[in-house]
């Protein structure tokens, strides 16, 4: 289980910039990775918005924003033009960083009991460590609180 104060997990995915990156690319800087179902959805949509509108602060920060979802490039790609998004997608199809960063799991859905994204956010900082895990994300305020973290490293 990913826990707060230790090493982030490494991981090595295909981005929608068309390379792969992984957790060493972002040595230095802070690094916000948001796990989330699916792209086009309301609620991811909502979510990848806020993180949109956010950047800037967070880039003064020192912080950099990645999503990562199972969908392909090519519709994380399609995601990324229809709301002008200004940060990379990475494409985890296997769902093994989604598993190793506790992102896959069971969650209800409409009242039925089912295997999928746990929508989260891990803060890590400049030095790969987790600061912050937030699990079980409601959208509405979320980008706030990851702002107000984020300020405190």
């Amino acid at each position: 289980m990913l826990e707060e104060g230790k090493k982030a997990p490494a991981f090595s995915l295909q981005g929608s910039s068309g390379e792969k990156l992984s957790l060493k690319d972002f040595a230095g800087k802070k690094l916000v990775l948001y796990f989330y179902p699916k792209d086009n959805t309301p609620g991811c949509t909502t979510e990848a918005l806020a993180f949109r509108d956010a950047s800037q602060k967070l880039e003064k920060l020192g912080a950099v924003v990645v999503g990562v979802s199972k969908d392909s490039i090519a519709s994380h790609c399609k995601f990324i033009d229809k709301h002008t998004l200004n940060f990379v997608l990475l494409s985890d199809p296997d769902g093994e960083v989604l598993a190793k960063y506790g992102a896959w799991g069971e969650k209800m859905m409409y009242g039925k009991k089912i295997t999928g994204v746990l929508r989260s956010t891990v803060v890590i900082d400049e030095n790969a460590i987790v600061r912050k895990v937030f699990r079980s994300v409601k959208v509405p305020g979320h980008v706030d609180k990851v702002l107000e973290v984020v300020a405190s490293l």
